[in-house]
């Protein structure tokens, strides 16, 4: 069943029961591209609902919307804020037009809702029109824009929880793991002894550091260009309306929105995305090192380090017996190449602004919210299925310092470097412990040997 809509480009049919209409059907057959729909990225619907509430308010405010239509509209856009209309949203994230399908979309899915609650039918414009009453004293330009800043705020808290967790996860393990010595290395060379609860404090401290980057750089969404309308003039929006708007939408939402100072530059501006991407990439770069690690430490279990072991998860060879192979950090790293190859897209669509429009936001906040969600379900798959199960191989890995040559660094200070170089070099040429060469040499009493050569003794900085 149809109804019947029109628009600039004659009469289109639309689902009888669908509360978008004519412009987001057109969306919906013009734009098969990425597969991914709108209504994946429920944050994103609800900064769209957001927006819209706002200017509702704000035309109110102004005495361009009279109160009754006022409280339709914001009803209808408190309900999609609620997820009742999560469906309605079909088009694919990545289209043309500068995201003018997306806020058609959310504009007749306001509309319908309201004309619902007015008692009218579906496609009854004449009383509540997509553009002349939900989208009034707007413009894509604007309107979009605002609602991926809001949606990435949200996201942001959210994405900063998981982290939290995955934090926690190897902090768990830090403590767990503080008694286990083992063998620190540097060019995947020995270098000198740390203890395990270090290595994985180390890696809970580095990802601690990015909360601070992620908010930061997030800061920078609070300020919107709602009120420029087209290219920032503010053609067709009331004196004032700017300011006010961003009062409201900081009102509704307990973001400290403000209106951009210069709403002409803050219109094609996309720089506020490419550096919190930045930050996105940091974070991943980060966690695909820590994967890396991961994979490194436990490979073997006979031919590798072997100093940890991973939680089994699944058989890992159909050809070779008894394999199982590390797949949640292999999995993570596959997140991480994604978000690191995202931040280039964002980079690329910003850099492709032209003029007083950069019509690349679609693809630039499909690749932000991406990278947002991959991550999210990344790290929590990482923290409960791997970092939460792993064992240390401690024996093991005690034995490696008691026989390498990295010990030999400790003895710098009291027999000199040209001295333990020989020592380490006779080591590695005859096979003896350093420990023992160090007596034959009679460089040092066995006793003082025994105190620099303990290993708990260079786990921190000491006195001579």
């Amino acid at each position: 069943m149809y109804r019947v809509e029109n628009d600039l480009l004659g009469d289109l049919n639309v689902p009888v029961n669908a509360y978008y209409g004519v412009q987001t059907q057109r969306a919906i057959e013009n734009f098969q591209i990425s597969c991914v729909k709108l209504n994946q990225f429920p944050e994103f619907i609800k900064g769209l609902a957001y927006v819209k509430w706002a200017a509702a308010e704000t035309n109110f405010n102004l005495g361009l919307l009279d109160e009754k239509m006022k409280d339709v509209i914001v009803q209808a856009a408190k309900e999609v804020i609620e997820g009742k209309f999560n469906e309605e949203f079909p088009i694919d994230m990545i289209q043309g037009g500068a995201g003018t399908s997306t806020n058609m979309n959310i504009n007749e899915v306001i509309a319908n809702r309201a004309l619902e609650i007015l008692g009218y039918e579906k496609g009854q414009y004449q009383y509540c029109s997509p553009n002349d009453h939900v989208n009034l004293s707007q413009s894509t330009n604007d309107a979009y824009p605002t609602a991926i800043k809001l949606a990435s705020i949200n996201s942001n808290s959210n994405l900063i929880e998981h982290l939290r967790k995955l934090i926690q996860s190897f902090r768990r393990k830090g403590e767990e793991f503080k008694h286990v010595l083992k063998m620190g290395r540097t060019q995947l060379q020995d270098a000198v002894p740390m203890t395990m609860g270090q290595e994985f404090e180390a890696y809970a401290a580095t990802l601690e550091e990015e909360i601070e980057r992620l908010n930061q750089n997030s800061a920078l969404f609070f300020e919107i260009n709602m009120g420029a309308t087209a290219i920032g003039t503010g053609l067709n929006a009331a004196p004032g309306y700017a300011k006010l708007c961003a009062e409201n939408l900081a009102k509704i939402t307990g973001h400290p929105f403000v209106s951009a100072p210069n709403l002409i530059e803050a219109t094609p501006d996309t720089g506020s995305y490419v550096i919190y991407s930045s930050a996105l990439k940091r974070m991943a770069i980060k966690i695909s090192k820590i994967c890396n690690d991961l994979r490194l430490l436990s490979s073997g279990p006979r031919c590798g380090l072997n100093e940890i072991n991973l939680p089994p998860m699944q058989p890992g060879s159909s050809i070779m017996p008894g394999k199982v192979n590390p797949v949640i950090p292999e999995v993570m790293n596959q997140v991480c190449f994604r978000v690191i190859g995202n931040d280039l897209t964002v980079t690329m669509a910003a850099e492709a602004g032209q003029l007083q429009l950069n019509v690349m936001e679609p693809v630039l906040i499909y690749s932000i919210m991406e990278s947002m969600k991959l991550l999210e379900n990344g790290m929590d798959t990482l923290a409960t299925k791997c970092i939460d199960g792993i064992t240390a191989n401690e024996e093991h890995c005690k034995e490696m310092v008691l026989h390498s040559i990295g010990i030999v660094t400790a003895l710098n200070p009291y027999i000199g470097y040209k001295n333990s170089t020989k020592i380490a070099k006779e080591a590695l040429e005859t096979g003896k412990s350093v420990y023992k060469l160090v007596l034959e040499h009679n460089l040092l009493s066995k006793e003082q040997l025994d105190d620099i050569l303990n290993p708990e003794n260079m786990l921190a900085p000491k006195s001579k």
